[in-house]
């Protein structure tokens, strides 16, 4: 039981912090680089060239700060969480670095890389998604239970699950950054491929901010109901803008397009209101 807890709060119950690197400390040792493996179950997909070169930088003036985290294995050491101090300290061309070491499965272990890169906010959402599913058929147990091994709400974890069945194309647009996590939980919750693809052209065509994806989800969903009601996903746009305007000048707006030009009406319903919007719009 303790050993779940102090895998909650982080590596930190693990790995020394910064400080005492130079003592004797039986915690970690000097090990060669050649003698660690990455992991094959690493989360993090993703390292960028850039932030590895910096952090390079920074090794070739202080070394190593923070210990690696490694298991024992036939051919020598296997990375659990450090993967970027490590291949920072190669391309800083160092021969040794400190670890410590530590008996892990490789469940354990992915579980461990998985809390580390989650507290230092190194995943992305698709990258995290996808460790939690490969922990879920490894352990065996339910969303709640993965949840409390990792310190997150369940809802999180069904959160970041769903997000594995949008389409590959949405998936890389969270990956590369084009999509936020809020933009993908709207795309989830539409039933098809095609409605998903058409919204996300148009989230990412508008730069739309995930209010604005949500308001035409919702009345998509409702055009899809009343078939009646057959309005074009550009009206469905700028009736949001018309929202957005009501709201912030308190008076009915409406925003009329035919082709590339269009007027926008602000309706008053008094002299003094007509005098209020007049302040405003100044």
């Amino acid at each position: 039981m303790a050993k779940r807890k102090a895998l909650g709060k982080g590596l930190s119950a693990i790995i020394p912090e910064t400080g005492g690197l130079e003592s004797d400390s039986p915690r970690f040792f000097q090990c060669p680089v050649a003698a660690i493996e990455p992991n094959p179950h690493q989360p993090r997909q993703i390292f960028s060239e850039p932030e590895l070169e910096e952090m390079a930088d920074s090794v070739r003036q202080k070394g190593v700060i923070t210990p690696l985290l490694v298991r024992k294995v036939a051919s020598g050491y296997q990375l659990i969480a450090g993967e970027r101090r490590w291949r920072a300290a190669q391309k800083a061309g160092l021969s040794r670095v400190p670890v410590v070491v530590r008996e892990a499965s490789s469940t354990e272990a992915l579980e461990l890389a998985l809390i580390e890169n989650i507290h230092r906010k190194d995943l992305n959402p698709i990258e995290e998604a996808l460790a939690c599913r490969k922990l879920l058929k490894e352990i065996g147990g339910t969303q709640e239970a993965l949840a409390k091994r990792l310190g997150k709400d369940r809802s999180t974890i069904t959160n970041l699950l769903r997000l594995l069945k949008l389409p590959v194309f949405v998936q890389k647009d969270v990956v590369e950054g084009r999509l936020s996590m809020g933009h993908a939980r709207v795309l989830a919750g539409l039933r098809s491929a095609e409605a998903q693809k058409r919204l996300r052209d148009r989230i990412v065509e508008k730069r739309l901010s995930v209010r604005q994806a949500e308001i035409l989800a919702k009345r998509r969903g409702k055009a899809g109901a009343d078939h009646r009601k057959k309005v074009s996903e550009t009206d469905y746009y700028f009736q949001s803008l018309a929202d957005d305007l009501k709201r912030s000048l308190g008076t009915k707006v409406e925003i009329r397009r035919r082709g590339r030009e269009g007027r926008i009406v602000v309706y008053f319903y008094s002299d003094d209101e007509l005098d209020r919007l007049l302040d405003r719009l100044r």
